[in-house]
């Protein structure tokens, strides 16, 4: 009876990572998929991110049920809870980064129906693009228990930071040296946030990676290039 319950044990807990896995890999491509909307001006790529939401959603409760169900049934103690306790939060994660990526595409739409500086948009594509690749790289180190992988995910966030922090003053820029284009750039300001705000909550996934496997976060503070912007007397 025991090593029955053990091998249903650890088919739940396959099941629970399969349902995270599938939910990643939906939330990369909504990300990617927002800015390549961004990029190219492409209205229906927009509106295939913002229905797709709802799927994301949709494994986000599946992964609520199933951790539910693994605490109430099985009682997993030592490295079992904490796996069963970080997905929650991972999956919490994801979900508001596909969130993100949902607003993003919305706006993209708005900024179809106008111009945007050239150079503000190849900004955000940037920006984009190194939390794209983080995200990556951050669920391949959940796939392979890697936690060195994450650590460098992890250690990646200053550099969208400072990449954030540029851009958001660039776009101040352009409102200021023209009010035309105050529509545009508040649009893109709002996308660049989201897209840091993705990039924070990569972050938090590299730190649970961690905890699953050691019981442990990251010790040290994290990296943030973004602290000049709220800082009194910043150029």
């Amino acid at each position: 009876m025991a090593d029955h319950i053990l091998k249903r044990f650890d088919q739940e807990l396959e099941r629970l990572n399969a349902t995270l896995n599938e939910m990643g890999g939906l939330t990369e491509s909504q990300l990617s998929k927002s800015l390549d909307a961004v990029r190219e001006r492409d209205t229906a790529l927009a509106e295939e991110v913002i229905a797709a939401d709802a799927r994301v959603d949709q494994l986000d409760a599946q992964v609520q049920q199933q951790t539910v169900q693994l605490l109430a049934l099985r009682q997993p103690m030592a490295v079992d809870l904490r796996v069963v306790l970080s997905s929650i939060k991972i999956a919490a994660a994801l979900e508001r980064i596909a969130d993100y990526a949902k607003n993003t595409a919305k706006r993209s739409i708005v900024l179809t129906q106008g111009t945007a500086p050239a150079s503000a948009v190849a900004g955000i594509d940037r920006l984009g693009r190194l939390v794209r690749s983080a995200l990556k790289d951050v669920l391949d180190a959940f796939a392979e228990e890697d936690v060195d992988k994450a650590h460098d995910v992890w250690q990646r966030d200053e550099e969208i930071d400072h990449v954030y922090t540029g851009l958001f003053r660039e776009l101040l820029t352009y409102m200021m040296e023209d009010p035309r284009n105050i529509t545009a750039c508040t649009h893109l300001l709002f996308m660049a946030k989201n897209i840091e705000r993705a990039g924070d909550h990569v972050t938090n996934i590299a730190e649970l990676v961690s905890f699953r496997r050691t019981g442990k976060t990251f010790a040290e503070a994290r990296p943030k290039g973004s602290s000049s912007l709220y800082t009194t007397g910043a150029s």
